[in-house]
């Protein structure tokens, strides 16, 4: 197909979920690079997503967002992109989305993942794999590296984290969250620091780091493997808390995370806060991205961007 020089492709990645409890398996086994998980680490996973109703609500909550953005970009250049979703362990694969692009004739595409902070080991594979499918199709590819440094994204974590507050006792140690990686792979990536950079300014923004409990990172849903995992893990943070009497509270800002998917509505809404009725001390997280319209039409400002710069 003829390429169309005014077409301009989009590809928003994410993690990808299974699309009904009989994909729970294949999808598990993705994840493990081809290995089958064992019945006890199949079982639990699936418990997880029975607690949450049988399957993770991340998928419409993905297709709510890539909603977003097409709508945001349409209004600002009507007929300009082609929006398509591409993910990492299930269908569409990253690979489809390209493909589909590519068969729609767009002349390069821009690449953009629903995660806030760069990770070789996250944002960095997603951009691989679509970069390399892309050249192999004769497309440009350029990729949005990072957008936790985006006001609106800062705003939102910030009147999130004050909303939340108004909750709880005084008294409350706010804890900024995000997926552990394992310690080998954090070697050098600026995954931490960027981490840090984000909940520093959410922090000062929102007066934590003047109030009397203050704030701190914490880290949540850790692989279960034998290799060490970056830490204080948020679980542990809740019982140590509450056993030293530091604070009468704890808010979680889950900034890592844009839905309201496994690991914010099992490992949040549901472990961390039986561990928190366990200790004795109040709980609550802020609410997540979602398809909040400021944020994703800045993001959709930040493809235009991407575009204009090739």
């Amino acid at each position: 197909m003829t390429n169309d020089l005014g077409r301009v492709g989009v590809l928003v990645m994410a993690y990808g979920t299974p699309a009904s409890p009989a994909d729970v398996a294949p999808y598990y086994t993705h994840i493990r690079r081809g290995r089958p998980p064992t019945p006890e680490q199949l079982d639990n996973l699936q418990r997880r997503y029975d607690a949450l109703g049988g399957i993770s609500t991340l998928a419409a909550r993905t297709r709510d967002q890539l909603d977003r953005i097409t709508a945001a970009l349409e209004e600002r250049a009507p007929g300009r992109f082609l929006v398509t979703l591409g993910q990492k362990h299930a269908s569409p694969f990253i690979e489809d989305g390209v493909a589909a692009l590519v068969q729609a004739g767009v002349a390069n595409i821009v690449g953009l993942v629903l995660t806030p902070h760069y990770s070789g080991f996250s944002v960095g594979q997603y951009h691989q794999r679509a970069g390399e499918t892309a050249a192999a199709a004769g497309i440009g590819f350029t990729g949005i590296e990072r957008w936790h440094d985006e006001p609106a994204y800062r705003d939102f974590l910030g009147a999130a984290v004050r909303d939340a507050l108004t909750g709880l006792p005084e008294k409350t140690r706010v804890y900024f969250t995000a997926h552990s990686l394992p310690e080998r792979v954090l070697a050098g990536d600026p995954y931490p620091d960027e981490l840090a950079a984000s909940a520093q300014a959410v922090a000062v923004a929102g007066g934590l780091d003047r109030s009397a409990a203050g704030w701190a990172m914490a880290w949540q849903s850790a692989g279960a493997t034998p290799e060490p995992w970056r830490g204080p893990d948020i679980l542990e943070v809740i019982r140590e808390v509450a056993a030293s009497g530091e604070a009468d509270g704890i808010l979680v800002c889950p900034q890592g995370f844009v839905a309201d998917h496994l690991e914010v509505a099992y490992d949040l809404d549901i472990e961390a806060q039986k561990v928190a009725d366990e200790v004795g001390i109040a709980f609550a997280r802020t609410r997540v991205l979602n398809d909040d319209p400021t944020v994703l039409a800045a993001l959709a400002d930040k493809v235009i961007a991407a575009s204009a710069a090739r």
